[in-house]
Formats: C-alpha cells, structure tokens, sequence
C-alpha cells in the first residue's frame, strides 16, 4: 500500500512535466502581432506618462510671496535672507538646488539638483521653496 507522500512525491513531476508540455505550443503570427502591439503601446505610453520638459527657468518664493524668477541658463549663487537666517541657492548648467540652509535638519539641501520643469525644493523652517518652470506646467494629484 502506497502512502500520500510517496504518491505525491512520485506522480507531481510526472503531472507537472506533462501539464507544461500540453500547454506549451507554436506562437502563430497574430500572437507575435498582439505581443508586438503590447510592447509599442507600453514604450508609448512610458514615452508619454513618464517624461518631463526641461525647465528654463527658477522661481523662488519666500513664504507666499514670490522673491525672484532667474534664468538657468547662467551660473550664479543668490542668497535669499529666509525667516531664521539665509540660504543660498545655486544655479548651473540649467540645474538649481539649495546648496545652504540654516535650518537643523538640512532636507532642503539633501534633495539635490533639480532639472525639470515642475519640480520643487522647500525649505519649511526658513519659510523658501524652489520652483522650476518650464514651457508647459505639468500637475499632479496634489494640485489637481
């Protein structure tokens, strides 16, 4: 008399083993045309969805006022005298970030370089954000 285990051990490669070569079979053309359409319309919409403008331009605020709109096309460091102290943000090679900050925890500065249109930086404690603009304003959930 057989136990479950040896009869599971035993048969399940042998019903695995013929299961995947009942269900493997030749790709016809229309398969090969559907699998080609799947892969065009992802690129597209990758394409689409997933690329930004370049910006041209930064725009600086201090607290809801707007301080300064700059050009990235130069180079160049503005210090911005914020609510607890002042910061610097740098412009080059059509890239802007706060390279100095006062406030404690440095999350401005950590955020790095930003070089697409409708990205930001915000510095809270000093009451600054960096806005890039670009020719087309791109929106998001949050300001939908």
């Amino acid at each position: 008399m057989q136990t479950l285990r040896s009869i599971c051990m035993f048969k399940l490669p042998h019903y695995i083993k013929t299961r995947i070569k009942t269900k493997t079979r030749v790709m016809w053309v229309g398969d090969w045309c559907v699998l080609t359409a799947g892969i065009v319309l992802v690129a597209a919409l990758f394409q689409q969805l997933w690329s930004h403008d370049g910006a041209s331009r930064v725009q600086i605020r201090l607290g809801d006022t707007i301080y300064g709109t700059y050009s990235l096309n130069q180079q160049r460091n503005i210090h911005v005298q914020g609510a607890i102290g002042s910061a610097t943000v740098s412009i080059m090679n059509g890239k802007a970030r706060f390279s100095k900050s006062p406030c404690h925890n440095q999350y401005c500065v950590h955020q790095g370089w930003l070089s697409r249109s409708g990205q930001a930086a915000v510095c809270l404690p000093n009451q600054l954000s960096l806005e890039l603009i670009g020719e087309t304003k791109h929106y998001d959930s949050l300001s939908y």
